[in-house]
């Protein structure tokens, strides 16, 4: 599974509060289910979002124990849900067309 989140702060850039909130994110890549986990600076004209995370999963398993970890709860409880003003999550798996 590839986990992706745009989002945005209520931070103004380039703020220390925003560099706090990212460095607070890394965090969530120490779990030992998170694989290949990199945070994103929107760089792009069609997307009004500021940044993205992403990350990866072995299995849904692996995923649901990550959304049910306290870290991660902390994390969206604490930091996330009061310094995010808006986000659009996606999840992927691979999708065979052949």
């Amino acid at each position: 599974i590839l986990h992706t989140v745009a989002f945005s702060l209520k931070h103004p850039k380039d703020s220390a509060e925003e560099k706090n909130f990212l460095q607070a994110g890394l965090a969530l890549a120490k779990l030992p289910m998170v694989q290949n986990f990199r945070i994103y600076r929107q760089v792009g004209e069609k997307s009004d979002f500021d940044f993205g995370v992403a990350m990866e999963f072995s299995s849904d398993e692996a995923y649901q124990a990550y959304n049910e970890h306290p870290i991660h709860r902390e994390f969206v409880e604490t930091i996330w849900l009061p310094e995010v003003s808006r986000f659009l999550e996606l999840d992927y798996v691979a999708y065979d067309v052949a």
